[in-house]
């Protein structure tokens, strides 16, 4: 008995230490991975507020120190605004004041601006507008007084809108405008055509001077009435010869004037010459101003003959005539 409990009693000590020993293994074990876990959701729950911040620091934050508004977000914003449309009201600097000339069928706006652009005016006698002007003031390019000119209009509406390009590329644009156009637009002037207009046929032979390319004398027998001939500064002396490469028989010539704004440049008078022989003067004016001869020869030559003074010339000259058998 004494030997058995002898041996028994080891037995129950190595188990019993056997079983502290696993408890003191599974805690050294257990207890790190526990600290681990709760540092582990410690990090995880910080990180995830300092993301949470961050993302609110960037949304509000960048919105605080002007990323939001001067930052990226207006940098946004000015881009779309350059490519975008900007109302013609921020740069309007006048009310428009429009010229009607019933004669001529056309109409002249003239409008300042507060920033030098480049200026045109879209029209038509629909809201779908369908022509284009662009301003031919003298200063050329973009400039602050604007005077673009529509024209072949007819009595009723018009439609309109100014546009303007300023030197950085940023494009204005007003809102739809409407006029009524009185009765007589585009009328027939008292004196009326002998023959028809041949002036296309003809080349630049002479001119008094040219303002710049832009102006050329060509513009005067281009057959469109948005562009013209300009002399620089010539006045009274301002003339042109038309050269048509054979023997003409002319009947008359037909010629619109130019006319500043400001009153300056407009032909009151003009003569014609053709084989040494002049003929006129002959009225001019607004509109289409009609001088009636007959003579022959190659080449014609219309003079200004008064005028109140300035970059004279003309919108368009025509010539009738016919080839000589």
């Amino acid at each position: 008995m004494t030997d058995e409990i002898q041996e028994e009693a080891p037995t129950e000590g190595r188990s019993a230490r056997d079983r502290w020993l696993m408890l003191a293994a599974v805690a050294v074990i257990a207890v790190p991975v526990f600290i681990g876990f709760l540092l582990m959701r410690s990090s995880d729950s910080t990180s995830s507020v300092d993301v949470g911040g961050a993302v609110e620091s960037s949304s509000g934050g960048m919105g605080d120190s002007g990323m939001g508004d001067t930052g990226m977000g207006a940098a946004s914003a000015d881009t779309e605004s350059a490519q975008g449309v900007l109302d013609f009201a921020q740069i309007q600097a006048t009310d428009i004041r429009i010229d009607l000339d019933p004669d001529t069928g056309s109409a002249i706006l003239n409008v300042d601006t507060s920033i030098d652009v480049a200026c045109a005016v879209v029209y038509g006698p629909t809201t779908a507008l369908g022509s284009l002007s662009t301003d031919t003031d003298m200063a050329g390019g973009a400039h602050a007084n604007h005077h673009p000119r529509m024209i072949g209009l007819s009595a009723g509406t018009v439609w309109y809108r100014l546009q303007g390009i300023a030197a950085d590329g940023a494009f204005y644009q007003s809102e739809l405008m409407e006029l009524t156009f009185p009765e007589g637009g585009g009328g027939s002037p008292s004196v009326q055509p002998p023959l028809p207009n041949l002036s296309d046929m003809a080349s630049i032979a002479d001119v008094s001077s040219e303002y710049s390319d832009a102006f050329a004398a060509r513009n005067a027998i281009d057959g469109d009435l948005s562009t013209e001939w300009s002399s620089a500064g010539d006045g009274d002396d301002s003339y042109i010869v038309l050269d048509f490469g054979e023997n003409m028989h002319f009947r008359g010539v037909g010629f619109r004037t130019r006319e500043m704004s400001d009153g300056t440049s407009i032909t009151t008078s003009f003569t014609v010459t053709v084989g040494g022989r002049t003929f006129g003067p002959f009225d001019a004016g607004p509109g289409l101003a009609i001088g009636l001869f007959d003579a022959s020869g190659e080449d014609i030559r219309v003079d200004v003959e008064t005028s109140t003074g300035g970059n004279t010339g003309a919108v368009e000259i025509e010539v009738y005539a016919e080839p000589e058998m």
